[in-house]
């Protein structure tokens, strides 16, 4: 996994998008990986990134932020330091998923797609996250918990202290 970008006004988005660009040749076919680039190493896709690639791939910038926002592991805001994904299938939500939700919000004291006033932490609320048979599920950063109870949550949370 390519590493995140410290974030701050030092980023240069314009030097990182040409870099991914440049990376995938331009091909329009390979707009997913060069945003899924620029996402990785900034944490989000920024406007000023939409621009320049409309600009040099000659895509509308609609249509990129069409493509960025159907995909739930691309962000078009920033993002706090530790991203936390919860699924909301059904399997998750008759294993007590509602319970564990409601945790993660409480100690974080951030609702469904908000970013904590620290920036470490951004929460998701997501359809499916691929692994029902141990639901509830979450998902921080790349890790994945599973058979989630609420009063597990505190712990996995100082994991990323």
């Amino acid at each position: 996994m390519t590493e995140k970008v410290k974030q701050g006004p030092e980023i240069n988005v314009i030097r990182i998008t040409d870099n991914a660009i440049d990376q995938f040749h331009a091909k329009r076919e390979e707009l997913i990986p060069i945003l899924m680039e620029i996402n990785q190493k900034i944490g989000y896709i920024p406007r000023e990134a939409m621009k320049e690639i409309s600009s040099r791939m000659r895509i509308p910038q609609s249509q990129l932020y069409s493509v960025a926002s159907f995909y739930h592991m691309f962000f078009t805001k920033k993002t706090g330091s530790h991203v936390i994904k919860f699924c909301e299938s059904a399997p998750c939500h008759v294993a007590g998923g509602r319970e564990v939700w409601e945790s993660i919000q409480e100690q974080l004291r951030i609702g469904p797609d908000e970013t904590s006033p620290d920036e470490k932490w951004t929460l998701i609320s997501t359809s499916c996250l691929g692994v029902c048979a141990v639901g509830p599920v979450m998902m921080v950063d790349d890790d994945i918990y599973g058979n989630l109870t609420p009063d597990q949550i505190p712990d996995i949370l100082a994991k990323y202290e």
